[in-house]
């Protein structure tokens, strides 16, 4: 239903982002916008780009009077450090554009990505698979955060481990708590250890890893679907995290502990319908009308379609691969062994994959959400929402005039 494409290089003049298919009507701003951007250039262990770049997305259409007008959203987000790069990032042939790039690092796109396209010169790899292009992602997020947003749907994330340091915490998580953490941590001993690993990480010139775990509340029974593959909202989760530079695994819920359970202690039994017809009291707001959960290990997805419990997806960020220290290599065109190319690079970027994480689970939710209810006009989805709200009850309380 809705779709984004986003072009550009790391050191080039900048990050083009389109977004396509959200309806018209309702509030979108590049103010907005820019506090997710923001969000994502904050974190103990970012490296001095951030330090130049101030990301700010130009809303260029699809957007008129603040209101969104149906049309193809462009947005584009310049590289200011683009002014010492213009040689080397040239779009037009140069004499000597300098800075060639053949040492190869190990967990990077550089070996793979050289070979697959026949090239010499590792920098037309390193430069789009860098994650600089995430900073696209979350502005096309934060398009589909503010549509969702319209619907009560909120979407947040905290750090839960950094370096094998665990966060301690329960549902609901306190996001004002986890957003003015350094490392986006709502369990302060756990933070102060996370704090220290980064700086040991730092000081011997290493990298760290890390995971985090994306909440949404409010998700309607019913987005995905369980008849085909492409259409169960897990499976289109687990792409979305996964595409995510230096993501290496994704659990919806407790997915890694379901490993360890029998059945009888991992599976969300249902509670007694109260006599009043509303949820009873609990841990988990719910979106659900008058079912409720005594548990959420399935992380808010039964048979790939929402259960109305909150949405909880978690995935883990490996360490990066440009070390301060590097590791031994191989050059690409001698063949010799070399030490693995270095530039400028963060030590841990766990904290801002939050906000990554959340532009791509808030991007598949608006897509379900769309594919669900549909509408041209914000107001045509909103009462088509709302008339499918009426009928999530027990099948002898739905209402039947329409």
């Amino acid at each position: 239903m809705i779709k984004y494409i986003t072009a550009g290089e790391s050191h080039g003049k900048g990050l083009t982002i389109i977004v396509e298919g959200f309806p018209t009507g309702f509030p979108l701003s590049e103010d907005y916008i820019q506090e997710d951007l923001a969000r994502r250039q904050r974190g103990y262990g970012r490296g001095g780009r951030q330090l130049i770049e101030k990301d700010r997305a130009e809303l260029l259409s699809g957007v008129r009077h603040g209101l969104t007008m149906g049309s193809p959203i462009s947005m584009f987000i310049p590289n200011k450090d683009y002014v010492n790069w213009g040689k080397v990032m040239a779009t037009e042939p140069v004499e000597d554009p300098g800075n060639t790039v053949t040492r190869l690092r190990a967990g990077h796109a550089d070996m793979p990505g050289t070979i697959k396209y026949g090239i010499s010169d590792v920098r037309n790899i390193l430069e789009r698979s860098s994650a600089r292009e995430t900073a696209a992602r979350v502005a096309a997020g934060a398009v589909a955060k503010r549509f969702l947003q319209e619907f009560g749907i909120e979407v947040h994330s905290h750090v839960i481990n950094i370096g094998g340091v665990r966060s301690k915490y329960e549902h609901p998580v306190d996001w004002e708590k986890a957003n003015a953490s350094e490392v986006h941590c709502i369990d302060p001993l756990a933070e102060a250890e996370m704090i220290k690993i980064i700086d040991k990480a730092k000081e011997d010139g290493d990298t760290i890893g890390g995971a985090v775990e994306v909440v949404a509340t409010n998700v309607p029974i019913g987005l995905g679907s369980h008849v085909h593959y492409e259409r169960k909202l897990d499976a289109r989760l687990a792409l979305a995290l996964m595409s995510i530079q230096a993501c290496k695994s994704v659990a919806i819920g407790e997915g890694w502990e379901a490993a360890d359970l029998p059945g009888s202690q991992y599976h969300d039994t249902l509670e007694p319908i109260a006599e009043d017809g509303k949820a009873p009291a609990g841990p988990y707001p719910t979106a659900s009308g008058p079912w409720h959960r005594a548990t959420n290990r399935t992380g808010g997805i039964e048979g790939g379609m929402s259960t109305g419990m909150p949405l909880i997806a978690r995935f883990t960020i490996k360490p990066i691969a440009t070390l301060a220290k590097p590791l031994p290599s191989v050059d690409l065109v001698t063949g010799k062994t070399v030490q693995a190319h270095f530039e400028r690079s963060d030590v841990c970027n766990v904290p801002p994959a939050g906000v990554i994480g959340e532009a791509a689970v808030a991007f598949v939710l608006a897509d379900a959400f769309l594919e669900k209810f549909g509408g041209d006009n914000i107001d045509e989805t909103s009462r088509n929402f709302n008339s499918y709200q009426k009928t999530i009850g027990p099948r002898s309380w739905v209402a039947t005039d329409g």
